[in-house]
């Protein structure tokens, strides 16, 4: 499965609505570009198996996603995802295109924050709790609610749970402002929003390195979850021997 065959079935999961896309078919889907013979179900039967270990530690640690704190079972969840199961952040090599991969994030267990949010909410997801991945600026973030309006905001870089302080760090970090978040930040973010930026951290890799061949895969990919003129003239810039210019920004 290569090339056209495999931008179209991106095309054709892509023309789903927004409440029926499955995101991590299509995260998989885009590792595909790179991996053409991907077992797209086998990386989702990974997925489950994480879910179900999660599920068994929260069942001996007697804590509930149906009844628990939720701060209770985010402790629990993330101490089973980052400390026994071994998932964290690649600090050894942000900029590797493999962090973007899905299924090299799910067998390497390292990535960036964007793709091991993917996996903590799919976990999250399969034990029963609310959870949503955040475009933050700078930083993609988890935020997992709870009862009674409870809203936690979790770093999937590193496994923990953000407070006040440390997540107003990260906005004035990103944005420059000092000032209160504008709450339309932490709202969660759409499953094509996810895809995009994804699919944008690969590109900025790709233009950096100067691989055409690996830009234009991502960019078809960008074109078919966003379209815009800007991606229209940038695929045909590809075409024509024209200096790539690179801006690297990978969260």
């Amino acid at each position: 499965m290569t090339g056209p065959i495999d931008l179209a079935l991106f095309e054709h999961l892509l023309r789903k609505p927004e409440s029926e896309l499955d995101l991590e078919r299509a995260a998989l889907l885009i590792a595909e570009a790179e991996y053409p013979d991907l077992d797209v179900a086998a990386n989702i039967a990974k997925l489950d198996e994480l879910g179900l270990v999660v599920s068994r530690r929260l069942t001996t640690e007697n804590v509930s996603a149906a009844s628990g704190s939720t701060a209770d079972v985010i402790r629990c969840v993330l101490d089973c995802v980052y400390v026994e199961l071994g998932f964290r952040g690649n600090v050894s090599d942000y900029y590797d295109p493999r962090n973007s991969f899905l299924n090299d994030v799910l067998d390497r267990r390292t990535g960036i924050p964007i793709t091991m949010a993917i996996v903590l909410v799919g976990v999250c997801r399969r034990i029963g709790l609310d959870a949503h991945g955040v475009s933050f600026p700078g930083h993609f973030l988890v935020r997992v609610s709870g009862a009674g309006g409870v809203l936690l905001f979790v770093d999937p870089f590193d496994g923990r749970v953000l407070n006040d302080g440390q997540l107003r760090a990260f906005y004035e970090q990103a944005t420059g402002d000092p000032g209160e978040i504008d709450e339309t930040v932490l709202a969660p973010a759409g499953r094509r929003q996810i895809l995009a930026r994804m699919l944008n951290n690969l590109r900025a890799i790709y233009e950096v390195r100067g691989d055409r061949c690996r830009l234009q895969r991502m960019l078809e990919r960008m074109a078919v979850v966003h379209p815009t003129e800007e991606i229209r003239s940038r695929l045909e810039v590809l075409g024509q021997n024209v200096p790539l210019a690179p801006r690297l920004s990978v969260n």
